[in-house]
């Protein structure tokens, strides 16, 4: 199989054998979750929590992240933490699907080494299902809106990836670029055109916001493009940066926008209708350091860490830390449907654009 893999099939392979098919076509566990080791820690909330916190979190000394967050903004986030609060991260960053299969794999195999984790929504929602992920509370939560929060409240969206058109500079001028996805069947431009190889997510959001009819016939004349598919949002926004890819469809704006402030010659513009795509964070049911994940997630979460996330060109959740990088329409995808219909939606990107 080449990179067109798309996420269903990469879970199935990468996560050692465990029923990751089943899982994506699931309904949402309706049996209440177990007691964890951790909730004692996790759901404190008592007037001496953030004392009896940071005490205890200094105490273990340190904490493991997995995080799918680029390591030009996760660096800079778990230093900053590090400073504040005087513990340790041990910083293990990859792409979401390897997230998951080693958060799983770990799991099955009954070895609890990650305490936090963090990465995109869908991804977040599967290591729910699998038990991975406990409830926290935490004071900030109140500063999320409830579509934040995944079914059970065992992750919370952190930040937000948008999907839009990013361009090199040198190529074209922001006056190009069309106002809407249709614009881009124009035969001018073919060869233009390129797509992140795992993004059916989007397709199936168009789709419904569109109608059938409409967005069936859309992404079948887009297929008829040829898009060029590239596999890795970071990828492929540094290739939009070097012209190697000169249009991105599905660039994720915080991408473009980390790169642009960086001087590269990157754009990007809010085409319609803008999908966005939650991402999250949650604490390990069986963490190792379960004050130091909660200490760590409360940090996240903070305005402080929200303003991070906004600084460095991301896409804070918390609708109080106020953003350019949001300042459009768009229509959020639901993590648990994205994993849901996974397998029906994957089955029509792939016959879409890999099959000639």
């Amino acid at each position: 199989m080449n990179m067109c893999i798309t996420r269903s099939i990469r879970f199935l392979r990468l996560a050692g054998g465990f029923a990751a098919a089943a899982l994506l076509s699931a309904p949402l566990l309706s049996t209440p979750a177990a007691a964890g080791p951790n909730d004692a820690v996790y759901m404190y909330k008592a007037a001496d929590r953030d004392q009896k916190l940071i005490e205890a979190a200094k105490k273990e000394g340190s904490l493991t992240l997995y995080t799918s967050l680029a390591t030009n903004e996760s660096m800079p986030l778990t230093s900053a933490f590090e400073k504040k609060y005087g513990v340790k991260v041990v910083l293990w960053r990859t792409t979401s699907d390897k997230v998951v299969q080693r958060a799983i794999s770990e799991g099955q195999a009954g070895r609890h080494i990650a305490d936090v984790m963090e990465t995109n929504g869908p991804e977040m929602e599967m290591m729910a299902r699998e038990r991975l992920l406990s409830e926290f509370y935490s004071p900030h939560l109140a500063d999320f809106p409830p579509a934040a929060f995944g079914p059970k409240r065992l992750w919370v969206s952190d930040r937000v990836a948008f999907f839009v058109v990013a361009f090199n500079t040198n190529k074209f001028k922001r006056s190009d670029i069309p106002t809407t996805y249709e614009g881009f069947l124009d035969p001018k431009w073919k060869g233009q055109l390129s797509i992140e190889s795992t993004d059916s997510e989007w397709m199936a959001a168009t789709i419904k916001k569109w109608g059938n009819d409409k967005g069936m016939k859309y992404f079948q004349s887009l297929a008829a493009m040829r898009p060029d598919m590239r596999m890795g949002h970071v990828l492929l926004a540094q290739m939009v940066a070097a012209g190697d890819a000169p249009v991105a469809l599905t660039a994720y704006n915080a991408n473009a926008e980390s790169l642009k402030m960086r001087g590269a010659p990157i754009d990007w513009v809010p085409v319609q209708p803008v999908i966005g795509r939650p991402q999250g964070i949650g604490v390990a049911a069986n963490a190792p350091h379960p004050n130091a994940a909660l200490l760590f997630a409360d940090f996240v979460l903070s305005q402080e860490g929200q303003k991070m996330f906004a600084d460095m060109g991301r896409v804070p959740a918390n609708p109080k830390v106020k953003t350019p990088l949001n300042d459009f329409p768009y229509v959020m995808s639901e993590a648990s449907i994205v994993l849901d219909e996974s397998a029906k939606w994957d089955k029509l990107w792939q016959s879409l654009f890999f099959t000639k």
